[in-house]
């Protein structure tokens, strides 16, 4: 039998964060991304598609590497949707406005209405969210 000796800098190496010892700038892979943020790989490659702004650097093989502004992004990104309730069309039109500089995003684009856009009024709109919502609370 064996006996492993470990220094107490070791056990805290393995239950680091994969990737923790890299300098604060280096690439991170998808793997380590995912540690770190508690996101499951998949997810993280629906978000690129889903998030024009998102663009990890990609080498052979498609392998993506984040940079820390991918990381900040996806910090935000799983914010906005999962402690603020934004859906992800939502999200990203927030995103694209902020990035731009533009005001406050209307109501009915993160709800992912644009009715209103089309003409129909704020009370239309509303009474549609309103009805769904009645139908949804008797469903459940």
């Amino acid at each position: 039998m064996r006996i492993l000796k470990t220094s107490s800098n070791n056990l805290k190496a393995m239950h680091e964060a994969p990737g923790s010892h890299k300098q604060p700038g280096a690439l991170r892979t998808i793997g380590e991304v995912s540690a770190l943020l508690g996101l499951r790989q998949h997810v993280l490659r629906y978000w690129e598609t889903q998030f024009p702004m998102l663009q990890p650097v990609k080498r052979s093989g498609s392998r993506r590497y984040y940079r820390p502004e991918d990381i900040a992004l996806l910090r935000r990104i799983d914010d906005l949707v999962h402690r603020e309730g934004y859906t992800l069309r939502g999200a990203s039109q927030l995103l694209e406005q902020e990035a731009s500089g533009g005001g406050a995003p209307r109501a009915s684009n993160l709800l992912g209405y644009s009715d209103l856009n089309s003409g129909e009024s704020m009370r239309k709109t509303l009474s549609k969210i309103r009805e769904k919502l009645r139908l949804a609370l008797e469903a459940g």
